[in-house]
């Protein structure tokens, strides 16, 4: 199951990669939940294309339910790990019992509210006529599996923070084999259709959560979940640490919802469900690429609020830049691939010829500020890491507002197909703001932090 690493004193470069590489393997598996299920409902004989436009409706409404795991566990982790890096143990134990209750309340509250008006709502944000029997039928099944999903994510992070990312890693992996493994049974032998690959994901999610809450309960684990001593005082700093993960993580669910709604009012009756199927496509590449790099800097927030936790702001700084450069290789690698490799990924998905052509163009055009993207992830995750919500939640929501106001305002003017130039738009401009501050701002914190002693 991996060791556990000491965060004060191993290599700092080494411990960027034991722990960020296992991290990012863990969500590129993760986004196998996503994508695999669309792969094979694409491939559907006779509605195969129609339906996987209804679940690109449906998926960011599950992904924006899921990120309330992120709410909670990238929020209590790095407070877990800054108590145990200042020696208080009983209260860095607490943290992790406090985000296991918050995560099942989340879980009661968000299932039925949303079983109840999915309709409704699907209908609003992108679904049609057509698509919109597949994509009730998905989320309707997807949420019941609400509790597995949030406890599942939400409790990795609090494993991954304490050093243990080869667990969490394992956790994920687990999850998304039974997936793979369960989806064509449901789907194709079973019959189920659109119907099995939400059980398929629904069943994976349980072994997933099921794997954490023992990783969080073996006699190995240091920071260990209890079941008592949940701690109200502690709700609000772990929400407040969590937001700006949250935003991230919810936002783009929220905007991938205001896109589908812009593709299908401006694509018209005629197109727009094809574009729809094309921007399902997109989307399942554009979280390929994007979840590992959260995966790297969630491997690493651990390592980071550890070190700031106990003073050592040379760490924190190494830790940093070491991250900033292994983040920013990956996002060369996969810009090459997108312009080498985008019609294989579709392939994926769709034989129709039209599809294949629209999608590979589409995620060209998506993925073309990838590069400057890794600025962004480190510049937000890691200020989070350091407690410093006042710069890392106006760095989220500057990158979130640019792509919401590209994606409203260019198909006005330019039709349906520019609102996929929003991403790259706003990408460059959130990569130049967050630079700024990150180079500005890092030092100050590091200097307060070492003038105030060992406060936290």
């Amino acid at each position: 199951m991996g060791r556990r690493y000491d965060l004060g004193k191993d290599g700092i470069w080494s411990l960027v990669l034991s722990l960020a590489l296992p991290t990012a393997l863990a969500q590129a598996v993760n986004v196998l939940y996503a994508i695999v299920d669309r792969m094979y409902i694409g491939h559907i004989a006779g509605y195969g294309d129609i339906a996987l436009a209804g679940v690109g409706v449906a998926a960011p409404i599950a992904a924006f339910i899921s990120s309330f795991a992120s709410l909670i566990g990238m929020g209590g982790a790095p407070i877990m790990a800054m108590r145990e890096g200042h020696g208080d143990h009983e209260a860095a134990e607490g943290i992790v019992t406090t985000g296991f209750y918050l995560l099942l309340i989340s879980a009661a509250i968000l299932t039925p509210v949303f079983f109840i008006a999915r309709d409704h709502v699907l209908m609003a944000f992108g679904a049609s006529a057509s698509t919109l029997p597949y994509a009730s039928e998905y989320l309707g099944w997807y949420l019941l599996g609400t509790p597995f999903a949030l406890l599942a994510t939400g409790l990795n992070s609090f494993v991954i923070n304490q050093g243990q990312s080869t667990k969490g890693m394992i956790s994920v992996l687990a999850g998304a084999v039974m997936n793979i493994i369960l989806d064509p049974i449901f789907i194709f032998l079973f019959g189920m259709g659109v119907k099995g690959a939400a059980i398929a994901t629904v069943i994976s999610q349980i072994g997933s959560m099921l794997i954490a809450i023992q990783a969080l309960r073996s006699k190995n684990t240091a920071i260990k979940l209890r079941f008592s001593g949940f701690l109200p005082g502690e709700i609000g700093r772990i929400i407040k640490f969590g937001l700006s993960s949250f935003i991230i993580i919810s936002t783009d669910s929220l905007l991938l919802i205001v896109l589908n709604a812009m593709l299908q009012k401006y694509g018209g009756p005629e197109t727009g469900d094809i574009l729809i199927t094309c921007s399902t496509i997109v989307q399942s590449y554009h979280i390929l690429v994007t979840y590992p790099m959260g995966g790297m800097t969630a491997g690493c927030q651990g390592l980071v609020s550890y070190n700031y936790g106990a003073g050592n702001s040379e760490r924190v700084r190494l830790s940093i830049r070491n991250l900033q450069i292994l983040i920013t290789g990956y996002t060369v690698i996969m810009f090459f691939f997108t312009i080498f490799g985008a019609g294989l990924f579709a392939s994926l998905f769709t034989d129709d010829p039209e599809i294949l052509g629209l999608s590979s163009h589409y995620m060209f055009i998506f993925e073309c500020m990838v590069i400057p993207l890794s600025l962004q992830y480190v510049n937000v995750d890691m200020m989070t890491a350091l407690g410093q919500v006042r710069f890392s939640l106006p760095l989220s929501l500057n990158r979130k507002i640019t792509f919401m106001i590209a994606t409203i305002v260019l198909p006005i003017f330019f039709g349906a197909e520019s609102a996929f130039f929003a991403e790259g738009i706003s990408d460059i401009i959130a990569a130049t703001a967050g630079t700024i501050v990150m180079y500005t701002q890092l030092p100050k914190i590091l200097k307060k932090r070492e003038s105030a002693g060992l406060m936290i």
